[in-house]
């Protein structure tokens, strides 16, 4: 344990050190398992992790991508679990916070000897975590985390949400073509890697397609009172502003913005899907549009199976996040049925080789970067709900 201890703490500072730059965390050489990583149990349930924010401010996010495991853990168990044996999830709190995403990464690989982790559910905890299961030869299966440099930490990182790069380049060109923006302003969060890569990708794919950024603001995670950049973001008049944030912030900013009579189209990404954000925003989210993982109303029938069978066990429709963390679980069980043990590479080999799933976010293939390649889908706001405007294929 006191070489794990070091590296974990170690990396939790460099993150939260890169977080506060524009530029994303440059990964390490990977490092060869601890010692203190012990083997999973031979008997008994096969043990999986759960991380993500299940309290603060970012908690409806967390609870909705548990929800969707759990959902799924408990279809697979009812089906007689995997290799004849139940899954057990261990989940853990990280409260949004990156020095317990390490914590929990630590003792869900030498407590809980689990054979895979599903998470973090946000970018920074991602990248703050995948470090420490790449040395353990322990497989993460982030359901949610859409920053890039995610699965370039090593080949034992996995996602089965679509990245960045492809999220804000759909949202350019969504603005550009069916909107017809030609100016636009930015504001993101600082010290949040998802919410800077997002900013990256739009701003660059919005001016590749002849449109013009007129202003680039930031904010920080907490912070409560957005004028200041909102003003200058008024005062360069674009015709859209863009908001990569989470839902926590995002409704707060969309509040402050009418206030200051900005009366222009907001534009979002996935941090947008929460129904919290409806609170938060107080109407001022109306006729908004953002990117997201699936609409409701697609007809695809394992999405329609899902959607139905998730509300007759918890009598509310998913959210996306859910069907995420559905996905995630199902695409991550699936291959360690395939597997030939329960050992890390022969289990990473299984997930690598995923091929056409059938998930309830579209159909998902795993290309050589561990990334799924999947459509992405747009959704207006309207009078608190959400409504299919368009889909963006790779």
């Amino acid at each position: 344990m006191s070489r794990l201890v070091p590296l974990l703490a170690a990396f939790a500072l460099c993150s939260l050190a890169c977080e506060r730059k524009a530029s994303p965390p440059t990964a390490p050489a990977p490092r060869p398992p601890s010692a203190e990583v012990r083997a999973p149990s031979e008997q008994g349930p096969i043990v999986i992790g759960m991380l993500g924010s299940l309290t603060g401010s970012e908690a409806s996010f967390g609870t909705v991508v548990r929800d969707g495991i759990l959902f799924a853990v408990e279809e697979v168990n009812a089906a007689g679990g995997v290799k004849g044996r139940k899954v057990e999830v261990r989940a853990y709190d990280t409260q949004g916070k990156i020095e317990e995403s390490v914590a929990a990464v630590k003792r869900l690989l030498t407590q809980d000897r689990v054979v895979l982790i599903l998470g973090d559910v946000t970018s920074s905890g991602s990248l703050a975590i995948a470090d420490a299961a790449q040395a353990a030869r322990v497989p993460m299966v982030t359901p949610s985390a859409t920053h890039p440099d995610v699965t370039k930490k090593g080949d034992f990182i996995f996602r089965t949400c679509f990245i960045d790069p492809f999220q804000g380049g759909a949202m350019a060109r969504f603005a550009r073509e069916n909107l017809k923006i030609d100016r636009v302003a930015v504001l993101h969060d600082s010290k949040n890697a998802s919410s800077l890569g997002l900013s990256e990708a739009f701003t660059e794919s919005f001016k590749k397609r002849g449109g013009t950024v007129v202003a680039v603001e930031s904010y920080s995670k907490g912070d409560t009172d957005y004028r200041a950049p909102l003003l200058a973001v008024k005062k360069a008049k674009p015709q859209a502003l863009y908001l990569p944030g989470f839902y926590s912030e995002v409704g707060v900013i969309a509040r402050q913005a009418r206030e200051l009579g900005i009366t222009q189209t907001l534009l979002g990404g996935d941090g947008w899907e929460s129904d919290r954000i409806f609170e938060l925003a107080g109407g001022a989210l109306e006729g908004a549009y953002y990117s997201s993982h699936y609409a409701e109303d697609n007809p695809a029938p394992e999405l329609q199976r899902f959607i139905s069978a998730f509300r007759a066990r918890h009598g509310r429709s998913p959210e996306a996040a859910s069907a995420l963390g559905y996905d995630a679980a199902k695409v991550a069980l699936a291959a360690i049925g395939r597997a030939k043990s329960l050992s890390g590479p022969d289990i990473r080999d299984a997930i690598a080789s995923t091929q056409g799933y059938p998930g309830a976010t579209g159909t998902l293939t795993l290309d050589a970067e561990r990334n799924p390649v999947k459509p992405a889908v747009i959704l207006e706001l309207q009078e608190g709900k959400r409504k299919f405007a368009a889909a963006v294929t790779p």
